[in-house]
């Protein structure tokens, strides 16, 4: 058997705000919370099911003493799925997310966004019918 990728784990100083702004992002849940730590997801893994297929990975959001420094090695996409990538754009502007310019140059077809502690992730094409 090979190993299951089961969760990303985001090291910040603010789980509460962080798991908070990602959840209203991807409408997920939190699915767990400690010390800390929060967990979120769009189910409750099981180890049954975890073992069965591959299945989305839940976001764990840790709390650490420093802030982040530079641009990431590793970021999310995420695809609107009910609006354009515009209006995504905008709303995620509204949740407390900022543009970033990391070199991408103008004219590409998604938009680099970060969310409130600095880390990047792309809005790419609209999935809306």
């Amino acid at each position: 058997m090979t190993s299951r990728f089961t969760e990303l784990t985001v090291d910040c100083q603010d789980p509460e705000r962080l798991a908070a702004f990602w959840c209203a992002v991807l409408d997920f849940k939190v699915i767990d919370s400690g010390e800390g730590q929060v967990e979120i997801g769009s189910w409750v893994p099981t180890v049954e099911e975890v073992r069965a297929r591959q299945m989305p990975p839940t976001l764990v959001f840790i709390r650490v003493p420093e802030g982040k420094a530079v641009k990431n090695r590793l970021h999310l996409d995420v695809s609107p799925v009910d609006r354009s990538t515009e209006e995504e754009v905008a709303r995620l502007l509204g949740l407390g997310a900022t543009r970033r310019d990391v070199g991408q140059g103008p004219g590409r077809s998604w938009v680099v966004m970060a969310d409130p502690e600095g880390n990047e992730f792309d809005v790419l094409r609209t999935l809306a019918p």
